[in-house]
């Protein structure tokens, strides 16, 4: 950035806003472009993934569920770490770690191990937020800070949400045509040439703030994390009267306290818990941890939903996979739209009103499910209006929360946005798996053979629809002029 981008003025603000959204996202749009294809190439072809492995569609819900308990472990450690050592150095390990568990997906049939890959390749999510982070260090010296953010954030969701679009109509249109194991290596291959993107070109954060790791308070969280979605695994599998699976999950709960005690005793903790109490910050995370529930824990049923044949089972679209990822890629198109309409709308009104609406319209998209869930195009239409709010959230939380955080702490709340985003993300995906294979087909009677269950999928739409206009009522009661340079200043 030149000396005279510093210079203040209504002109050269605008000339510093520009500048710096080019000369910081740079090459980071393509590693948001690639993580798009990887949450949107293997939506269409998971009910062909869980044929190949030999289980049922609810089955699919604890893959993304393993995935999403996983990535929410990483995030905090990975975005702390981004913050002392550089975030490009952890954006790198991260991309490894995905790349070489995508290329074990491709070459295994044993549902273990495909679990395990699945599981590692969430790496990806940390992502986004230290890309975030980054841009928000890099852009230290610029006028409309908060601004520069919130728009290179919308430019990195956009090439995200393309990316997941080619992926979507890619992988839909390659599953019909190639063996699953000659679809499944696509992505991995991509991942390969992204982490040589970054490597190469993708410029480090400046001034780290070194310290350490807190292991203490990650090891904590992780047995929480870990024993709170084993019991609802146990739950799925011996059903809602099992003691001993409520018992596991209350303990998963109880080990958060710990956690807390320990993390507000620590100089340099892992999770800042503090900034839950903020009025700023807290709100956003229980919206990032709502929002999840929908963005996150609903993408495997609408798939599933839509493959569906209703001549069989009474519901459903009975789509192919191409046909679903034409969904999908609708979908995707509206969160694009979300994404850079936000800090359009931001700028008219406020950054918190902006959030608030969009949370309403996520929610009103899914409620709209219960009435119209029959055709192809009310399908569309619903995904549409839910595309435009979750475009607009999926920028705007991080970007929220860095502009609200305190100076160092900018990757760690970025990552918490996302890890709490996680953690709703894959409590839903096993709710919802436990409801598809509990519940009962459109005609009655128990959940059978390979579909989930439809008062499982009605389940699905209300859950996530409430959640939505739950976050949205929260975000009253955040101060009027949050996650603006006013409140950043």
């Amino acid at each position: 950035m030149s000396a005279a981008a510093t210079t203040p003025g209504p002109h050269h603000a605008q000339k510093v806003t520009l500048g710096t959204l080019a000369g910081v996202v740079g090459f980071l749009a393509f590693v948001e472009f690639t993580s798009g294809v990887l949450q949107g190439y293997y939506t269409p072809m998971l009910t062909d993934i869980a044929r190949a492995l030999g289980i049922p569609d609810a089955d699919v819900n604890w893959l993304e569920g393993t995935q999403l308990m996983l990535s929410a472990l990483v995030v905090p450690a990975m975005a702390k770490l981004g913050d002392m050592v550089g975030h490009k150095r952890m954006l790198l390990v991260s991309t490894a770690v995905t790349a070489a568990a995508s290329l074990v997906l491709p070459f295994t049939t044993a549902f273990g191990l495909f679990l395990a890959a699945w599981a590692l390749q969430g790496f990806y999510v940390v992502w986004l937020p230290l890309e975030v982070a980054l841009i928000w260090s890099r852009s230290q010296r610029s006028g409309g800070r908060a601004l520069v953010t919130a728009r290179a954030a919308g430019i990195l969701v956009a090439a995200l949400e393309t990316g997941a679009i080619v992926g979507a109509l890619t992988g839909g249109a390659l599953v019909d045509l190639l063996p699953l194991t000659v679809v499944l290596l696509v992505p991995a291959l991509l991942v390969v040439v992204c982490f040589v993107v970054v490597l190469w070109g993708v410029r480090e954060s400046p001034d780290p703030t070194g310290g350490r790791l807190d292991t203490v308070g990650l090891t904590l969280v992780s047995l929480a994390l870990l024993a709170f979605t084993g019991g609802l695994s146990l739950l799925r599998l011996n059903g809602p009267g099992d003691v001993v699976a409520w018992s596991v999950t209350a303990l998963g709960i109880l080990l958060m306290v710990p956690f807390v005690l320990w993390e507000l005793r620590q100089a340099d903790p892992l999770v800042d818990v503090r900034m839950f109490r903020s009025p700023a910050l807290g709100p956003v995370f229980v919206t990032a941890g709502l929002f999840g529930v929908s963005v996150l824990g609903a993408q495997a049923p609408l798939s599933t939903f839509a493959r569906t044949d209703p001549e069989v089972y009474g519901y459903g679209l009975g789509t192919s996979g191409f046909q679903t990822s034409l969904i999908i890629g609708v979908y995707l198109i509206a969160m694009i739209a979300g994404a850079l309409t936000y800090p359009v709308v931001a700028r008219r009104l406020t950054p918190r009103l902006t959030l608030l609406v969009a949370a309403v319209l996520v929610g009103a998209g899914f409620l709209l499910f219960l009435p119209f869930h029959t055709a192809y195009g009310q399908v569309v239409t619903n995904m549409v209006v839910v595309g435009i709010g979750s475009g607009a959230l999926v920028g705007a939380l991080p970007a929220a929360a860095a502009s609200a955080a305190p100076p160092t702490q900018t990757g760690v709340a970025t990552g918490l946005t996302n890890s709490v985003k996680t953690v709703g993300g894959a409590i839903a995906s096993c709710v919802f798996g436990i409801a598809l294979f509990r519940g009962t087909t459109g005609t009655g009677v128990a959940a059978d053979g390979t579909a989930g269950a439809f008062s499982g999928y009605v389940t699905v739409w209300v859950v996530c629809g409430v959640t939505a206009l739950v976050a949205a009522l929260l975000l009253l009661f955040v101060p009027r002029q949050a996650f603006t340079d006013r409140a950043a200043a």
